[in-house]
């Protein structure tokens, strides 16, 4: 009885090409990666040898090496400084006003944009929008101040039409934080947006027509097919915003404040340009910021966590 075979190829090529071309593939795109990395490297990870200079009586003359330690001299020093606290709560507060305003304004500008039927007029308030985003913070405190001014400013022109005395506004303790959460938002609503019009621009127009079928108004519309489109970038953002909570721009702060103001605008960016900067005390704010860094990381990982936990999305 004949038994009939047929011969099996000891290896076939094709698998073996098709790895060939994605190792190649692979090592492409490696290799166009490589030039950010390189510089990460030289420009975030190598300065973190300066790190040590925390820990230790920091002289330009002596070096970094030549510097004599003083363990965590720095640290008990700060901690125990009541100017520190107060600086801190300064941050936190301005920082928790950025976060309940400045964070949801673009969003909320985003969601009423879209609703603007007439395209070419909704271009151009988007376009109007980003312009401020390019302007120096010098430039925007400038306008501020300007508007501000209880001399010839617009907004006590304004007052002055209803009886009202002129308000010295940057000189008002009591309202510096709101003036610099304003400004925040006047100048980044815009540009803060755009990833926001991005994600409502790929949400599926069927959905909105199906809604429409069933009767849904633009109110039912928004809250169940355009927000929940958006909450994963929402929630992208939101994370990367919990991290530098404990820092405030040093920009925007720093050109608005004056002497009048610094007990509620001071914060620690310009409490560490001022001691580190202005009195040469370089050990004292490199303890500052690696304190400041540390915290915002643990931060960023336990936020990540929990909204892992809660609603499933996360940075990694």
């Amino acid at each position: 009885m004949a038994i009939n075979s047929t011969p099996q190829s000891s290896a076939t090529p094709v698998p073996i090409r098709k790895k060939r071309v994605y190792k190649k593939t692979l090592f492409a795109l490696y290799l166009l990666l490589a030039p950010t990395i390189l510089l990460l490297f030289v420009f975030h990870y190598i300065p973190l040898y300066g790190i040590i200079i925390s820990f230790k009586d920091f002289s330009p003359y002596k070096g970094i090496l030549g510097s004599p330690w003083v363990g965590f001299k720095h640290f008990v020093y700060f901690l125990q400084d009541d100017t520190f606290w107060k600086v801190l709560k300064n941050t936190l507060i301005i920082s928790f006003y950025d976060l309940a305003f400045g964070f949801t304004a673009p969003i909320l500008f985003a969601l009423l944009a879209n609703e603007i039927i007439h395209m070419r007029f909704k271009k151009i308030i988007q376009t109007i929008s980003y312009l401020p985003h390019f302007l120096s913070w010098i430039v925007v405190s400038g306008v501020f101040y300007q508007m501000l001014s209880p001399e010839a400013g617009m907004v006590n022109t304004l007052l002055g039409w209803f009886g009202i005395e002129p308000i010295f506004f940057m000189t008002e303790p009591g309202l510096f934080r709101g003036i610099a959460v304003f400004a925040e938002i006047w100048k980044n609503v815009g540009w803060s947006a755009i990833l926001y019009f991005a994600v409502i621009a790929g949400i599926d127009t069927s959905l909105y027509e199906a809604a429409m079928m069933d009767g849904a108004s633009r109110i039912r519309q928004i809250w169940h097919i355009t927000l929940p489109a958006m909450v994963p970038m929402i929630v992208l953002l939101l994370l990367l915003r919990l991290s530098g909570i404990f820092s405030v721009g040093f920009d925007r702060i720093f050109t608005l404040q004056n002497p009048l103001v610094l007990d509620v605008s001071d914060v620690t960016s310009t409490y560490i340009y001022r001691i580190g900067l202005v009195e040469a005390q370089y050990s004292l704010t490199t303890a500052i910021g690696l304190v400041q860094s540390l915290l915002g990381f643990i931060l960023l990982i336990s936020a990540n966590r929990i909204s892992k936990k809660l609603v499933g999305l996360g940075l990694y």
